[in-house]
């Protein structure tokens, strides 16, 4: 072989070999911490997906994801946690409610967490400031905590002669369960209406709240923000069609599958950008250096169909501030 053949082949092996070991390497593993079932996901995982895309990060191409689920057992999150930890992997997104962020804050102080949590991470004690986060963890911040009061507006401009209204929460999740009350009683003071809470925390003890609902006859519904509560989705939403009663939710969600009322934020937007967060991690950036993101995007979606099963006319004001009504 001529030297010169040889040192152009040398070089060029040169060049590969750097590729060739980078395609040999094991490709990142994101863990995802979440305290439900995987079966209420589907569009919050899309919308995850479409994030880490946008950060150049595609699953099963040049990264994968490791799911743990909770399946609404708060106890089994704090080892689901410890195992992500144990696999080292570079970056554990929380979501769920509280508890999978707090499970995995316990468990790490220094693998990166993106949580997406509906209230003020602040007060929570996840970040010491919403701008710098000074820690290993950041996130996005959907506020569906704090719009009980719009969500009882909406609810009595389609039912204007409801004076009894019941409030489904779930104690168990005290955070949620505390801003819900802190901002419900004011509200429906100001708005003329008695209300009655009704505590649920397990799938029958849904069924036995809408029992006693059967008895006392309220003029509306309002289904609390809550983790659980979206994951038993279709049992609440069939519960509240066979009692006739009209309901408002938390998320557009419930309205898909016929629910009369949701108002929310935009959650499979807030799980973009969560996954746009991830990429970023994946990719080198610092979560002290991410600012927790707040979720401008919300949705107000009225079930037609629903509405008409109910014998209730929806007012043009309402049909025209829809962003979307479901025939």
């Amino acid at each position: 072989m001529k030297r010169r053949q040889f040192i152009t082949l040398l070089g060029g092996a040169a060049v590969a070999s750097p590729l060739a070991a980078g395609a040999q390497q094991q490709m990142p593993v994101i863990g995802f911490l979440d305290a439900r079932l995987p079966d209420a996901m589907a569009d919050r995982l899309r919308g995850f997906r479409q994030g880490l895309s946008e950060a150049g990060i595609v699953e099963g191409d040049n990264a994968t994801i490791l799911y743990r689920w909770g399946e609404n057992k708060a106890d089994r999150l704090p080892e689901l946690a410890a195992d992500l930890v144990r696999r080292r992997v570079p970056v554990i997104i929380g979501s769920g409610g509280i508890s999978a962020i707090l499970a995995a804050k316990a468990a790490t102080t220094t693998i990166p967490i993106v949580f997406i949590v509906s209230e003020d991470p602040v007060r929570l004690g996840l970040v010491k400031s919403l701008a710098r986060p000074d820690g290993n963890l950041t996130g996005i911040n959907f506020y569906n905590s704090e719009l009980v009061a719009k969500q009882l507006e909406l609810l009595r401009e389609l039912v204007p002669q409801a004076i009894a209204v019941a409030v489904l929460v779930n104690p168990a999740s005290t955070n949620t369960f505390e801003a819900t009350l802190r901002d419900i009683e004011p509200a429906a003071r100001a708005m003329g209406l008695q209300i009655k809470l009704l505590h649920a925390s397990t799938s029958r003890k849904i069924d036995a709240a809408f029992a006693a609902l059967a008895s006392e006859r309220p003029d509306a519904l309002f289904i609390g923000n809550d983790a659980f509560f979206n994951s038993r989705r279709v049992q609440l939403v069939q519960l509240a069609a066979h009692h006739r009663l009209p309901a408002i939710y938390s998320g557009r969600e419930y309205s898909d599958i016929g629910g009369l009322l949701s108002y929310g934020a935009n959650i499979a937007d807030a799980y973009r950008q969560a996954g746009l967060y991830a990429g970023r991690i994946l990719k080198g950036a610092k979560p002290s250096d991410l600012p927790v993101l707040q979720s401008s995007k919300f949705e107000f979606v009225i079930n037609h169909q629903t509405a008409r099963t109910l014998g209730l006319s929806v007012p043009d004001k309402l049909l025209v501030a829809a962003d979307e009504v479901i025939e």
